[in-house]
């Protein structure tokens, strides 16, 4: 597994503690908004595009489901990151059928940037 890879999945563990002793800001901030809106979309590549090149899981979605669950954000706000998550999935469930060298690209480019999205939000918004 690339380092990279690694540092994402710790990094969005930490994103989802991070938001379980912060009190919900999603609807304060709209810079945060944006980026955990991001997030949300990158985690929905992620569940389609690792599962169609062999991780069978549901380990993207999870996260997604304890970012929601700890930032415990408005129903509006919910919603916009489910839609966020769901977008990022269909992008690629509609181009993509099989697991192709781009496919594996992308997914490699959205590792980095979700890692760099979860640090960023950490070093940014964590106090």
């Amino acid at each position: 597994m690339k380092d990279y890879r690694r540092r994402f999945r710790l990094a969005a563990g930490a994103a989802a503690l991070w938001l379980a002793v912060c009190p919900p800001v999603l609807a304060q901030d709209a810079p945060y908004e944006g980026k955990m809106l991001r997030l949300a979309e990158v985690l929905g590549s992620l569940h389609y595009l690792r599962n169609l090149c062999g991780e069978k899981g549901s380990e993207w979605r999870d996260r997604m489901d304890a970012i929601i669950a700890a930032e415990k954000p408005p129903e509006a706000e919910r919603l916009k990151l489910v839609s966020s998550f769901n977008h990022g999935y269909r992008v690629f469930s509609d181009n993509y059928a099989r697991c192709t060298p781009s496919a594996l690209a992308a997914i490699d480019r959205y590792m980095k940037e979700g890692g760099d999205l979860s640090n960023e939000i950490i070093s940014r918004y964590g106090n």
